[in-house]
């Protein structure tokens, strides 16, 4: 009964949050620990006046990252300073001053480092006057060193694949006395923005390709198979023949929307095709993937159910599964590491944790997709599809949060497979920002290892931008200052005098839906929060506020389309010029369909583009219709 009144009063708070008689705190705190900036004590010139006596200095016969690294220092020391450091090895070294990239023996002459106590793409960062030396735990480490100097010690910004900032000054200066070891958070680290590439994945240390090797950067992880794989380890086309091999359905029908795991047939069948598919594949994958269709048809077969039941989730039958893959080809393939998705019906870990992975399977986890955004993942038990009174306003326990705890129980590795986006509407805003540092911090906290974003792939809208470069600065280090992050982005891509403006924006919405709704993944049109009258002409005057702000056509232009998202919002609630009552609607729904086009746009949701053939759309009907 207590649990029902409180739920009763949380249902009435945000009844009067919706109507506006209680005002919304738009003071956001996104988290992490206040940035510090750079403190010169001792000054230490790498360049003093357009000048430099140093050279960047490799080990003889360096690896292509390590030249990399040499290349990226010595052309962003010049897009500074003016100066051009030479570049060279260490046998043709007769300087007296030299930043050293790498393993060297030059290194070892000025101090003592161990690289053994350096995580994996870490690195060392160390100054004594006359050499500064970035020595990474491997070569990746090292361009990852070289990146974070840049950034933190000389300013250079990487916003977007296409916008960078690099400040200017004929003078580079350090402390002479640095000391300091740096190693990211998540030792697997995947975000592809719109327009990526390999120099930009670099740039941003994100270590996953998925299909590349990229050996100028220091390689990156790909995989043999990845995604959706079981139908290509036992193919559909083996279904004429044995329909055993795949899923019964609860009649006893069989399906190929999944295999039956538990089938001794199917396991030698996987393995088989597995082995060919490693032998076959031209990179030097270590990764190999388990990975269902995306559906919930799982196998109802008496075994799969029986060993189901008895370790108390359905993911059981698959961690049997890829541990039997892993065995039979561990000793062939000793490098190889086995993942699979937890996903859907097999997002949930073993009830009965002596049920565990062998030490080279990896789970993915794919859970936080039902889980709540816009209210931290501790706290809020609200589960995406269970859309009743209970879920919504009464107290739920955070079961999301529990369940990835035990992953970490039943397996040495875990990676999140996260999402970062609404995908049924992509173009409008998604209220996410404000959790996602705390929701990160959990998962390194508990011991989550890597961190693989499907971020929206391909989509440009709703601040997705700003979204992907924050998320990369957390992927390295949890702790990190979202809040400064996120206004040294706004500054640069929509400038100086708009910036303000959109951050304002950002923190109404933010605390708007966070006050009236929950945010999922996969929300519907109107499920993206409720706004008073007021607060909406308060969002109307700040855009118009920031489209008239003095900046460049360019900055403009990202302006309009970030301005797109709200109206998407307002359309599809018929707020102002999109209301029944305007006699213009229409009309007004044909201008923002105008403006999505014009503006690069291609889609308000993932699951479809927007028709190009004009005449084909109802202007009478709202936008999320545009699919």
């Amino acid at each position: 009964m207590l649990g029902y009144i409180k739920g009763l009063a949380a249902f009435v708070e945000v009844l009067l949050f919706i109507i506006g008689i209680i005002p919304v705190n738009s003071n956001i705190n996104y988290g992490g620990n206040k940035y510090e900036p750079i403190r010169i004590e001792n000054p230490m010139y790498i360049v003093e006046n357009g000048e430099s006596d140093f050279s960047i200095v490799t080990a003889d016969g360096a690896d292509e990252c390590i030249m990399t690294a040499a290349d990226e220092l010595q052309t962003y020391l010049g897009k500074i300073s003016g100066a051009e450091l030479p570049i060279v090895a260490e046998s043709d070294f007769s300087g007296k001053k030299a930043i050293i990239l790498g393993e060297t023996e030059l290194e070892n002459s000025i101090t003592e480092i161990d690289r053994t106590q350096i995580g994996e793409d870490g690195f060392v960062l160390y100054s004594d006057g006359d050499f500064f030396i970035i020595a990474g735990e491997d070569s990746r480490g090292t361009l990852y060193g070289v990146y974070t100097f840049l950034e933190e010690y000389l300013g250079v910004r990487w916003f977007t694949p296409e916008l960078e900032v690099v400040p200017e000054s004929n003078s580079v200066i350090i402390d002479d006395s640095i000391n300091r070891k740096v190693e990211p958070s998540f030792t697997v680290r995947r975000n592809d923005c719109a327009g990526t590439n390999d120099t930009y994945r670099a740039r941003t240390k994100m270590n996953v390709s998925f299909w590349k090797e990229m050996p100028e950067y220091g390689g990156a992880m790909t995989f043999v198979l990845w995604d959706v794989t079981l139908d290509k380890l036992v193919p559909d086309s083996l279904f004429a023949e044995h329909p055993e091999y795949f899923a019964m359905n609860p009649d006893g029908t069989r399906t190929t929307d999944h295999v039956c795991l538990s089938n001794p047939e199917v396991l030698d069948i996987a393995i088989e095709n597995g082995r060919k598919a490693i032998l076959a594949c031209e990179r030097d994958s270590k990764y190999i993937h388990i990975g269902q269709k995306d559906n919930m048809n799982y196998c109802h077969c008496e075994t799969c159910e029986e060993i189901n039941a008895r370790y108390g989730t359905v993911c059981s039958t698959t961690i049997l599964f890829t541990n039997a893959f892993a065995d039979a080809l561990d000793d062939e393939f000793p490098d190889m590491t086995f993942t699979f998705y937890a996903y859907n019906e097999t997002d949930q870990p073993p009830a009965d944790l002596s049920l565990r992975c062998n030490p080279n399977v990896v789970p993915v986890l794919c859970g936080l997709h039902k889980a709540c955004r816009s209210h931290p993942i501790t706290e809020c038990g609200a589960i995406d599809g269970n859309e009743n009174f209970q879920n919504l306003f009464m107290e739920n326990e955070p079961s999301v949060a529990e369940a990835h705890v035990n992953w970490t129980k039943v397996a040495d590795r875990t990676f999140i497979y996260d999402y970062t986006i609404n995908f049924l509407n992509t173009a409008q805003f998604f209220s996410n920002f404000e959790t996602m540092q705390s929701t990160m911090k959990y998962m390194h906290d508990i011991g989550i290892t890597g961190y693989v974003y499907n971020c929206g792939d391909g989509h440009y809208a709703a601040f997705n931008e700003l979204r992907n470069y924050l998320l990369c600065k957390l992927q390295w280090d949890v702790n990190a200052d979202v809040e400064y992050h996120m206004n040294d982005f706004l500054k640069a891509y929509y400038g100086e005098e708009a910036a303000p403006y959109i951050k304002e924006i950002i923190d109404i919405q933010t605390a708007q839906v966070k006050a009236t709704a929950h945010a999922f993944d996969f929300d519907w049109h109107y499920q993206s929060g409720f706004y008073p009258f007021y607060t909406v002409n308060r969002l109307d005057k700040l855009w118009e506020k920031a489209l008239n702000s003095d900046v460049t056509d360019e900055q403009r232009f990202e302006i309009e389309v970030a301005n797109l998202s709200w109206e998407y919002f307002k359309a599809n609630q018929y707020i102002g010029k999109y209301s029944f009552l305007n006699p213009a609607r229409q009309e007004a729904n044909e201008e923002l369909y105008d403006a999505f086009i014009s503006h690069g746009l291609s889609r308000v949701s993932s699951f479809g583009l927007i028709p190009t053939d004009k005449s084909t759309v109802d202007f009478s009907l709202r936008p999320f219709n545009w699919r």
